[in-house]
């Protein structure tokens, strides 16, 4: 199943009508583009459900014991520079980042963007659309991104300023400077 993209050419929601909407349908998943077309998400699979968990897990572990920032699932919708709302399947921000905002922005939809990003490819995502996300979140200033494809056994490393890196079936990924001492080991996920 793929997204429900819907154009709003003639409606406008503004970030409280946007919050709303989320609210009031929880049962849905919701982001919505720059341009403010609306997309539902489709619910993942088993496979693809206990990777993404899998990874919230080693990267919640990674920050308990650093205590460097905070770590969110996939139902955290963050407001992007670009006025997107977006959910990358897990996200990471830098302590400082996330303390500097205030208790209401931390309540609703964050008006950041993520120090780091995963998004796990499932088995009926769309690459290039996901490829596009990727960019988006780059754009936005997220400092390290990993799109993580099962299905072609590679992961595409996104760091800000620099060409996307492809690896064929790494075995580790380095948090590098942007996580320090973080490493995952792939061969759960592909």
């Amino acid at each position: 199943m793929t997204p429900l993209r819907l154009s709003l050419d003639t409606v406008y929601l503004s970030d409280e009508q946007f919050y709303q909407l989320c609210q009031n349908n929880r049962e849905l998943q919701f982001e919505r583009t720059k341009s403010g077309d609306l997309i539902i998400m489709p619910p993942v699979g088993g496979e693809s459900g206990n990777r993404e968990a899998d990874f919230i897990i080693d990267l919640g572990i990674w920050n308990r014991q650093t205590g460097s920032g905070y770590t969110f699932s996939s139902s955290t919708v963050f407001k992007l520079p670009n006025g997107a709302n977006r959910s990358p399947d897990a996200a990471w921000i830098q302590k400082e980042r996330w303390e500097a905002l205030t208790p209401e922005q931390r309540r609703k939809f964050p008006p950041i963007a993520p120090d780091f990003i995963v998004e796990l490819r499932s088995a009926t995502d769309d690459l290039e659309t996901l490829r596009n996300k990727m960019q988006e979140y780059m754009d936005a200033g997220v400092q390290l991104g990993w799109l993580i494809n099962p299905q072609q056994q590679q992961v595409e490393i996104y760091r800000q300023g620099q060409d996307v890196q492809v690896q064929n079936l790494p075995t580790q990924l380095s948090g590098e400077n942007v996580l320090p001492g973080f490493s995952l080991s792939l061969s759960r996920y592909l």
